[in-house]
């Protein structure tokens, strides 16, 4: 009996070695590490921190925006929208001629209130901001649209939007990239440029003021201000010699 015992804990224990084993391989294979970034990417939604340089102004991407690819970035809308002149609305307004429009503009459409009260029209930042996040542009808006995250399908989309329209508005030529700071050489060369005219403003103002007749002697000289009086009568500069002048 003792036998059969000491056989069944000898085998037990023998099962737990090769499970304390295991369990120390398939770590060492199998090694789990926390991920960089937690949770999971969601597409057409911004993640923030990344997208490297920093969205420009709305301005900047319109100066290079394509109407055509505008177009099939707003098939995207075709389900609540139409576009063409004379078309029905849908479970959102008719999007014709809506740029330079005040907000709810469209006779007989059931805007919300929370849309309808944002005051000012469809400028070129309103329309950016509204495709960017609408519920963020207006909010209790009834628009379930996530929004574009990409600055430069917002511009396409703009510029579809304008070319649908009578009179489409001139796209602006937009702005230059971030202006320069003072890290940056052209910075430094503004700089120092200013600071080379403050120097010669100074230089000028500690300078007498010369008459005409001083400064044709000295041909290299320049008249300083506009004060500077004229003189007909002999240079005091220069001593007499007996002659007449």
């Amino acid at each position: 009996m003792n036998d059969r015992n000491n056989t069944i804990a000898g085998w037990v224990l023998f099962a737990g070695i090769v499970a304390l084993g295991g369990s120390l391989v398939a770590g060492q294979v199998f090694h789990g590490e926390r991920p960089e970034k937690m949770g999971y990417p969601i597409e057409g939604v911004a993640v923030e921190g990344e997208g490297g340089e920093a969205e420009q102004p709305i301005e900047f991407y319109l100066a290079t925006a394509d109407a055509a690819k505008g177009g099939d970035v707003f098939k995207k809308c075709q389900a609540c929208h139409t576009v063409e002149q004379g078309q029905a609305n849908g479970l959102g307004p008719n999007l014709y001629a809506t740029l330079g429009k005040p907000h709810g503009h469209v006779p007989g459409f059931a805007y919300s209130d929370a849309l309808k009260g944002v005051p000012g029209a469809w400028d070129w930042k309103s329309m950016s901001d509204w495709l960017a996040n609408p519920k963020k542009y207006a909010p209790g808006t009834k628009m379930t649209f996530a929004g574009l995250s990409n600055p430069q399908d917002r511009a396409n989309v703009i510029a579809f939007l304008n070319s649908k329209s009578p009179a489409p508005l001139p796209l602006p030529a937009g702005p230059s990239a971030t202006p320069p700071t003072a890290s940056t050489p052209g910075a430094a060369a503004d700089k120092a440029a200013a600071e080379a005219d403050d120097a010669g403003a100074q230089k000028a103002e500690n300078e007498p003021i010369l008459t005409e007749q001083q400064a044709a002697q000295n041909p290299q000289g320049n008249l300083r201000g506009e004060g500077a009086p004229k003189i007909s009568g002999p240079n005091p500069s220069q001593k007499n010699s007996g002659g007449k002048q």
